[in-house]
């Protein structure tokens, strides 16, 4: 398997080698690079927050929602106060109790954030990084007369995306391996290569439906507008949305998972690290822009160095760097 490779490197010597797969393709479904096994079967997770939020957005339960509010259905965050505040400001429009949230307890992943928590009595439904999702199916699910039990399959709410979701890769959702998601929701595995047509489809707004079509601008103008709430402030997500001036829009999974959006060019972008790491996934993602021409070369490689943190040591001095090596 020839794909994209990182190194970890420690005052210049290589210490550990990451591979990943990367795959390019467009809104007509043709695959127009695959660096490694485009046919690998994975779970894009949080990766498909953008496809899952449609349920919110066509049950209209988004109506007289702003754009921060479609980002955070989308986000992974960490619990910085301002996403709580949100997700604490939503549960309170709906009138639910952060107890219907279905995805368990967590503590935010910010130290600082972290340690005010736990002052404050620890573990919380709201701090869990999918909680803004939860907060969408669980608005979805009141729209669809539904209102509890949004974590099952066959709820409306569920049923409304993955059809959404068919009609973006081209045949049958519903019938793609099936496995449950860190927040207890459903969660789907797909190739590599119909996660990136899904993507491009996505982009270019390849729907034949005109609500569905609208609900897709607004998310994607989300993802671009909000990128702070998708993530958090200063993280991978927003270096990319800047670094493009908003052309390439994306969202990271779990597991070494990213996906890109690429409207202006009608384009999907799918990473997976094959060991799962995180790190490196965001060089690879990085070096990718800049075979497309979508960051001319320099800048692509700055932004490869500016998303992937440093290797520290206990003093936090730079000890060694992520790098990717050029794609072939």
């Amino acid at each position: 398997m020839n794909g994209p490779i990182v190194e970890i490197r420690r005052n210049g010597t290589t210490e550990s080698i990451h591979q990943a797969i990367a795959v390019v393709a467009d809104a007509d479904g043709r695959l127009l690079h695959a660096w490694g096994d485009a046919d690998f079967l994975t779970f894009p997770r949080s990766s498909l927050k953008p496809f899952q939020a449609l349920s919110l957005v066509e049950s209209g339960a988004a109506d007289g929602l702003d754009a921060a509010h479609l980002a955070l259905a989308c986000a992974s965050h960490r619990a910085e106060p301002f996403q709580v505040a949100m997700v604490e400001n939503w549960l309170a429009r709906m009138g639910r109790r952060e107890s219907a949230l279905v995805c368990g307890p967590a503590l935010p992943m910010g130290e600082g954030d972290m340690a005010d928590a736990v002052r404050a009595g620890g573990k919380r439904r709201a701090f869990h990084n999918c909680s803004g999702k939860h907060c969408g199916f669980l608005a979805a699910a009141q729209a669809f007369g539904v209102p509890d039990g949004y974590e099952n399959p066959d709820h409306p709410a569920q049923r409304h995306w993955l059809g959404a979701l068919s009609e973006l890769i081209g045949h049958d959702a519903t019938a793609l391996p099936r496995g449950t998601d860190g927040c207890g929701l459903p969660a789907l595995a797909m190739t590599m290569t119909d996660a990136a047509r899904a993507a491009a489809r996505y982009a270019a707004l390849a729907v034949s439906d005109s609500r569905r079509e609208a609900a897709i601008r607004r998310l994607l103008a989300a993802l671009r507008e909000h990128p702070d709430h998708v993530s958090g402030r200063g993280r991978p997500t927003s270096k990319v949305v800047a670094a493009t001036e908003g052309r390439v829009v994306l969202k990271e999974g779990a597991e070494g998972f990213v996906l890109g959006f690429v409207p202006g060019r009608n384009l999907g972008i799918a990473v997976k690290m094959l060991d799962g790491a995180s790190r490196g996934k965001m060089a690879v993602f990085s070096s990718v822009l800049g075979r497309l021409g979508l960051l001319p070369p320099d800048r692509a490689a700055e932004l490869a160095r500016a998303v992937e943190a440093p290797i520290l040591d206990s003093n936090s001095r730079v000890a060694g760097e992520v790098v990717p090596l050029p794609l072939a």
